[in-house]
């Protein structure tokens, strides 16, 4: 079967490897159908994120169809459509036993520590599998995984009904973050530098948008928070100026969110944050937040439908990759399919 692996930065090559098969422990096959492109699967392209190892076969947004369970399968059967954990952990280092797996001493994640989705199958347990809604398509349903990413990022900020968010960036991540938060809070500030994706914000609920390209951040966060700042930031651009600028717009007693992974030097400011008492939290992954996710959109609190901008067959990475170097305003998100 082939596969898609980075052999070292900005060298894919797409190779022949052995199907897998089932034992005790991987004891559910599945055959891909979609799997999404990240931002981390370009970092890990191009040399930039810092967590992988190479070689390696990329991808964690991994949807697909079950073709072969293993004896001691309860839950799933032949034909089951699921989305796959991409968060392994050893459930007993300080963290697991503090509920903290996603952060494991000995975390391995699929597609960056071992290999991903990026392949015709993959053999995972049966715990890692979760069933998808009827109502999305294999495309769409690769989004489950980002809002996992954004659920994990609200509850790591704790959000509440009567804060002040601003969400830095209007990708796929940051509107992922949009349509969660929207869940907890209605006062929702986004800002980004294109115009469509900050319109599209503004029609998912966004209440203020602003555009960095045009309007400068810290002057529009205080006119539309009486002079004080947000209560709280989320980075979903992680840039090298995010940060700074999220310290700025957060008010005394503010939480600001990182989500970024890059090991570049970046300028902050002590002061920012001993003076106005900030928290300062990171968010990785997600603990255990696809069924969470999946409820969320079996109740029709959240709709993934239209997620998907652009679809690639999986044997057409590299053109897909070089269209989104090209940062081009239409795409919202990249999906290979494995037909």
């Amino acid at each position: 079967m082939i596969g898609v692996q980075i052999f070292k930065p900005n060298d894919l090559r797409i190779i022949d490897i052995e199907k897998p098969t089932i034992d005790d422990k991987n004891n559910v096959l599945v055959k891909m159908t979609a799997a999404g492109l990240c931002g981390s699967d370009v970092g890990i392209y191009h040399g930039t994120n810092a967590a992988a190892t190479y070689p390696r076969v990329i991808g964690h947004e991994m949807v697909g169809v079950v073709t072969e369970t293993g004896k001691d399968v309860k839950k799933l059967k032949i034909g089951d459509r699921v989305i796959i954990n991409q968060v392994t952990s050893c459930g007993h280092c300080y963290p697991c036993k503090h509920g903290r797996g996603n952060v494991c001493d000995n975390l391995r994640v699929r597609g960056v520590h071992i290999d991903g989705g990026y392949k015709e199958f993959i053999a995972v347990p049966e715990s890692d599998c979760y069933l998808l809604p009827d109502s999305l398509k294999d495309v769409d349903a690769v989004m489950i995984e980002p809002t996992t990413i954004a659920i994990q990022a609200c509850s790591r900020a704790q959000i509440e009904k009567d804060d002040t968010l601003l969400i830095f960036g209007a990708g796929a991540l940051g509107t992922s973050i949009l349509k969660v938060a929207r869940l907890f809070c209605d006062n929702i500030i986004i800002t980004d530098v294109i115009r469509e994706k900050l319109e599209e914000a503004k029609a998912m609920g966004a209440k203020y948008i602003i555009n960095g390209k045009t309007e400068n951040l810290i002057e529009k966060v205080k006119e539309y928070t009486d002079g004080r700042g947000v209560t709280l930031s989320i980075d979903a651009a992680c840039i090298p100026s995010s940060l700074m600028s999220l310290l700025q717009a957060t008010g005394n007693a503010g939480r600001v969110i990182t989500m970024g992974f890059s090991t570049s030097p970046i300028e902050i400011n002590q002061f920012l944050i001993t003076s106005k008492e900030l928290d300062i939290r990171g968010s990785r992954l997600q603990n255990k937040m696809f069924q969470k996710a999946i409820d969320l959109i079996n109740e029709g609190k959240l709709d993934l439908n239209g997620s998907c901008s652009h679809t690639y067959n999986i044997k057409d990475i590299q053109k897909a990759l070089d269209f989104n170097d090209t940062r081009d305003p239409s795409i919202r998100k990249i999906v290979f399919t494995f037909d």
